[in-house]
């Protein structure tokens, strides 16, 4: 859905829109083109501290974005700045590998339950490739499964829609429905003797449809067709990784991954991704030839050491599950009291809210642009993130201005 532009932007907002479009396709692009979905949200943010953004015109949002799920701590968390500016004044892109990347790896291995060793990359796109490259080295087979509609990347074997892919990009994948176990097998007799990998999201969370948390069956399942026909078993954490646990989002159901593909929330910001594995692959992954010239800078490295240590101490995740419960049963009660029908899908760490009948998400995205409009970002169908920066307070403030904005929606 593209909507027209909003007398609610600023000068400053307006004018770097003017820029970009003459530098910038589109102006922007991917996920972060906000013209793709609203009219009323900030293009262009300067700063960011805690659970809170500010926009190139000064105004400040409390943030349900968390930047798309990669600040899992708070924007510009001490420990992680501190450990950035440390790493920064002793170099990032070096003629070697920095030893950080030896203390974080060691301390994946020793959080993550399924790895026995880790790869660094740059971003999500770059782990689930080499989970699936690592996977075809590993087994000789070329087929992959994917769930219809799951999103693993913007790269061409794996993306959703746009132009410029090709029939032959996707000529491996074979689909299955979500949390449909017999799908997954019909698929896999399908792949036959050639299926490599099935890869599978630790929940639904496509855009534009409520997020499904996984049966624990369906899950249970995917790991005994794995054994059954010897491929290996993807668990795609890129999104909900460390959110869920911080063993992998499968670890509190008993079933472990073969690989793990991760970024987002492991460098609490800076760019970074990871692929985790077992023993029984390790030799594949000394066999394969993936590489970037930034994907060991040390940087992003010693901002996902300090991530992972202060997650480690164990405070963050539950207050983070607390917040989002907080934020739920209050939209429960906001959305009942203006005589709302919605349902708040996904777990409350990742939450998405969505309007009984809305098919074409009008309702939502009036009610998540008055929302902007009083200073609370938030997406009207890509779910959202919490972090630990969220405290009862903001919580409540965010409460404040979502109640204005079911007002305001009630009375268009």
């Amino acid at each position: 859905m593209t909507t027209t532009q909003s007398p609610t932007l600023g000068a400053a907002e307006l004018a770097l829109r003017g820029r970009a479009n003459a530098v910038i396709p589109g102006g922007m692009y991917g996920h972060m083109n906000v013209q793709a979905f609203s009219s009323a949200h900030p293009q262009f943010m300067v700063s960011g501290a805690g659970c809170r953004v500010t926009d190139a015109d000064g105004r400040e949002y409390l943030d349900l974005m968390c930047g798309w799920g990669p600040v899992i701590l708070g924007h510009r968390h001490p420990a992680v700045t501190s450990a950035i500016v440390d790493q920064l004044g002793r170099g990032d892109c070096l003629d070697g590998t920095s030893p950080v990347a030896v203390e974080f790896a060691e301390l994946l291995v020793d959080t993550i339950p399924s790895a026995d060793w880790a790869m660094f990359v740059k971003n999500g796109s770059d782990a689930t490739t080499t989970c699936v490259t690592l996977a075809r080295a590993a087994t000789g087979r070329a087929k992959v499964l994917v769930a219809h509609g799951a999103y693993h990347g913007s790269v061409p074997w794996c993306a959703l829609r746009g132009a410029g892919i090709v029939a032959q990009d996707q000529a491996n994948l074979v689909h299955y429905e979500y949390n449909d176990l017999a799908s997954a097998h019909w698929a896999a007799d399908e792949a036959g003797a050639d299926l490599a990998a099935i890869v599978v999201c630790p929940m639904r969370h496509d855009a534009g449809r409520e997020q499904e948390l996984v049966d624990p069956e369906f899950a249970r399942g995917l790991r005994a067709l794995a054994d059954r026909t010897g491929a290996v078993l993807i668990l795609d954490d890129v999104r909900c990784g460390f959110r869920l646990d911080l063993g992998g989002s499968w670890e509190p159901l008993g079933v472990r991954p073969d690989l793990s593909a991760w970024s987002k929330a492991i460098a609490n910001g800076q760019a970074l991704g990871a692929v985790t594995g077992t023993d029984a692959l390790r030799d594949a992954a000394r066999s394969i030839f993936v590489t970037g010239s930034f994907w060991t800078a040390a940087v992003p490295l010693a901002a996902g050491l300090a991530t992972l240590t202060e997650l480690r101490k164990g405070e963050a995740l539950p207050r983070i599950a607390a917040a989002g419960t907080r934020l739920r049963e209050g939209l429960a009660s906001q959305a009942a009291s203006h005589g709302f029908e919605i349902h708040q899908t996904g777990p409350v760490q990742m939450p998405l809210l969505s309007f009984v009948g809305d098919i074409e998400f009008r309702t939502v995205t009036a009610w998540a642009e008055a929302a902007a409009v009083r200073g609370v970002y938030l997406h009207p169908w890509h779910n959202w993130f919490l972090s630990a920066a969220h405290t009862d307070d903001d919580i409540d403030a965010i409460l404040q201005r979502t109640d204005d904005a079911f007002t305001a929606v009630s009375r268009s």
